[in-house]
């Protein structure tokens, strides 16, 4: 049993930057796909960035490519999300997600992921 938190979240102005960690309690192989999601108030969840099986490939939504970047410490156990130049629409609930054996088509699927942390919450203010 995998499980999933997230801390970093809080309150910070557009433009800031901000880094989010998951740290991951179980065994996972490097098969182990790391993913961030996040739901907005009214919204459905959506993707953000994945890290696919370890293996360095990395996919983004075009709304946060080039600002955030998804890393994974294998030692620490642990992801990372760092995003940087945050604007007001980026104000969600972050939440962590993996899953084994992911294909690769199936990383922006919220269905796909089997273990998700709590979340945590990151409001920009303009």
């Amino acid at each position: 049993q995998v499980e999933l938190v997230e801390s970093g979240g809080g309150l910070v102005q557009a433009g800031d930057s901000l880094r989010l960690s998951c740290a991951i309690s179980g065994r996972t192989s490097n098969s182990y796909t790391v993913a961030w999601f996040r739901q907005a108030p009214g919204k459905e969840r959506e993707f953000v960035a994945a890290l696919w099986r370890n293996t360095g490939y990395t996919y983004y939504s075009d709304s946060v490519k080039g600002r955030f970047t998804i890393s994974r410490d294998k030692a620490k156990n642990t992801a990372y999300l760092q995003m940087s130049a945050l604007k007001p629409e980026d104000t969600a609930v972050y939440y962590c997600a993996g899953g084994a054996r992911l294909m690769r088509s199936s990383t922006r699927t919220t269905s796909a992921y089997s273990s998700w942390g709590p979340g945590t919450q990151i409001t920009v203010s303009s």
